[in-house]
């Protein structure tokens, strides 16, 4: 079996910060998006890993490389098209009889692969959500998906696909992306792959569905901070520092300086960080920003920016320097 990971978009929402680093490497909680994903692949058996790479895709690579030890391929995507345009580039490394799974690369979810993969058939990661017309949705009869449906004006199910997809019917997979982009069949612009899925349907393939228990939403700072929070108050352990007061649920990288802080709740310290003299709370910051008597309160600070007087909520991404002393 292999393993698809798109990770080529340019996360537009989350700029400043996406200018200078992925978007699956913004650190959420103990850890960078993609690692949650990589670190569920650890337990599967996967035969191969395939990372479809955009802009500013060499950190992508570094990171793999540096921190797993999968058999990885990492193919480049040039062109922004969609899901559908992404999947049938890597087409051609597919075996049609090897099941597949997909995984979007901004997905952070929690969930029971394993009788997935053990199962018969197809099948579709699903939770159901208060705005589905933000998703690509599914409509069940008998048991199996009925139809697909791409981030519909008028939904007629709240039942969404989350972003994991298990495929054995690979060499229809194949066929069903040649044939959306062969014909132009696209959906807001970009062809997706709910078209693609759609056509396998309707060739007869019969997806299952499963539940995913938890998803997280990282598509924009208010939402990287709201799933910061819910990821952290899964964590145990918090690092004892002295001359300091945290209030959990905290993170703090064992490779941080913090010197007379109060920490928390719900901050993530990444690794180098320094933090002197300073509240912060609702809060990430990133590799080797440093920050020194300030307060910060719902905040994403950027790797390697520094922060020194402020008492606001920021927004700064990597390089910065703000001096309000």
């Amino acid at each position: 079996m292999k393993a698809i990971i798109p990770v080529a978009g340019v996360g537009t929402r989350l700029r400043p910060h996406t200018y200078t680093i992925p978007k699956v490497l913004l650190q959420v909680a103990e850890k960078p998006i993609l690692a949650y994903i990589l670190d569920i692949i650890k337990q599967l058996k996967v035969d191969e890993v395939i990372l479809i790479v955009g802009f500013l895709g060499d950190q992508v690579v570094e990171f793999v490389k540096k921190n797993y030890k999968f058999r990885c391929k990492f193919i480049e995507q040039k062109k922004l098209k969609g899901l559908g345009y992404a999947i049938n580039m890597v087409s051609g490394e597919l075996e049609d009889d090897e099941p597949v799974i997909i995984i979007l690369g901004d997905t952070i979810f929690e969930a029971d692969l394993l009788p997935v993969l053990k199962g018969e058939y197809d099948a579709l990661g699903v939770k159901e959500v208060t705005d589905p017309q933000r998703f690509g949705i599914v409509e069940m009869k008998g048991g199996v998906v009925k139809r697909l449906i791409e981030k519909p004006q008028r939904p007629t199910t709240n039942l969404a696909v989350v972003g994991v997809y298990y495929i054995k019917s690979t060499g229809l997979l194949k066929k069903s992306v040649s044939r959306i982009i062969k014909k132009r069949i696209k959906t807001k612009g970009e062809y997706q792959l709910t078209d693609a899925l759609q056509l396998m349907i309707d060739w007869g393939v019969k997806f299952r569905t499963f539940k995913v228990k938890e998803w997280y939403d990282c598509g924009k700072p208010e939402t990287l901070l709201q799933t910061n929070r819910q990821l952290l108050a899964k964590i145990k352990k918090t690092r004892k520092l002295k001359s300091c007061v945290v209030l959990p649920p905290v993170f703090v990288s064992e490779s941080a300086v913090v010197e007379n802080c109060i920490l928390g709740p719900n901050v993530s310290v990444a690794d180098k960080a320094v933090l002197k003299d300073s509240i912060i709370k609702n809060s990430i910051i990133g590799e080797q920003a440093w920050v020194e008597g300030s307060n910060l309160d719902s905040s994403l600070v950027g790797n390697r920016a520094r922060i020194k007087g402020a008492t606001h909520r920021l927004n700064v991404s990597d390089s910065s320097e703000i001096d309000l002393v």
